[in-house]
């Protein structure tokens, strides 16, 4: 009994807190990103940045100390679309983004490295 009564409110919060967050495909990624007011952060390293990038991106390196306080400053009622090289450092970004209040994310499948692939067909 006292275990409801634990377990109950908690469970209540989590099912107000409305967040979503998914891993898509390049071509369900390129048309999320046709959307209105979507933001688009590439959170490679700058050097990889430099290398090529997708369109409109703009640069919020994962790896650096100032990660979280740089995502801070976006609009986390805004739907936010990630990508990395390859869909792991997103995939973990993810995960602490949605701890931070982000609502709506949304990440590259397989990363920039996907996204080449998919230009290319």
């Amino acid at each position: 009994m006292l275990f409801l009564l634990i377990v109950a409110p908690f469970s209540l919060a989590l099912a107000q807190t409305e967040t979503s967050s998914k891993v898509v495909v390049p071509a369900q990624f390129q048309k999320e990103m046709e959307q209105e007011k979507v933001q688009l952060i590439d959170i490679r390293t700058p050097e990889e940045f430099e290398e090529g990038h997708l369109e409109a991106a703009v640069n919020i390196d994962f790896l650096s100390e100032d990660f979280l306080k740089e995502m801070a400053e976006l609009d986390e009622d805004r739907p936010l679309l990630i990508y990395c090289r390859s869909g792991n450092r997103s995939a973990k970004a993810t995960l602490q983004l949605q701890e931070q209040g982000f609502s709506h994310i949304t990440d590259l499948k397989g990363g920039y490295e996907a996204w080449v692939e998919f230009l290319k067909k």
